[in-house]
């Protein structure tokens, strides 16, 4: 006796796509997104070639520190983290500070002012810095170094 092996079903095209997956990774990307996109940081695009300092333990900062960057570039100009794109001089840069301080007065807690200063910048620019920040009484100051490798 012989078998016939015969499909009785025939072959038809799939009218539904199960798409849930696909959902799932969407949202799964736009939270890594959503959690990312604050973390950029606008100073890092300014290129400026930090000094080096030796690795060494540092306490993390208080959440609610804000802190506002500026920047000194090789050529002498100033660069305030809300214009990163329009450099200062030493003439503009204590009414800037003044109206960062007057933003900052009213209770609020003070912003910690994050100076990134290119390597090979004199010192003297850097003082000159310092000193405006004096005057505009903003004297919560950290420097941004590299670390030694």
């Amino acid at each position: 006796m012989a078998r016939r092996f015969k499909r009785n079903q025939q072959m038809h095209a799939l009218s539904e796509l199960n798409v849930t997956n696909l959902l799932d990774l969407a949202f799964v990307l736009l939270i890594i997104f959503m959690i990312a996109t604050p973390l950029m940081n606008v100073e890092q695009t300014v290129p400026v070639e930090l000094p080096v300092e030796s690795a060494s333990d540092q306490s993390p900062p208080d959440e609610d520190t804000k802190f506002v960057v500026v920047t000194v570039k090789a050529n002498g100009t100033y660069l305030l983290e809300s214009d990163a794109n329009r450099p200062l001089t030493i003439r503009e840069l204590p009414a800037r500070l003044l109206a960062l301080a007057s933003s900052s007065a009213g209770g609020k807690k003070q912003p910690v002012i994050r100076i990134r200063a290119d390597a090979t910048v004199p010192y003297q620019n850097i003082i000159t810095l310092m000193d405006e920040l004096k005057k505009a009484k903003l004297g919560r100051v950290s420097f941004d170094t590299q670390v030694k490798t």
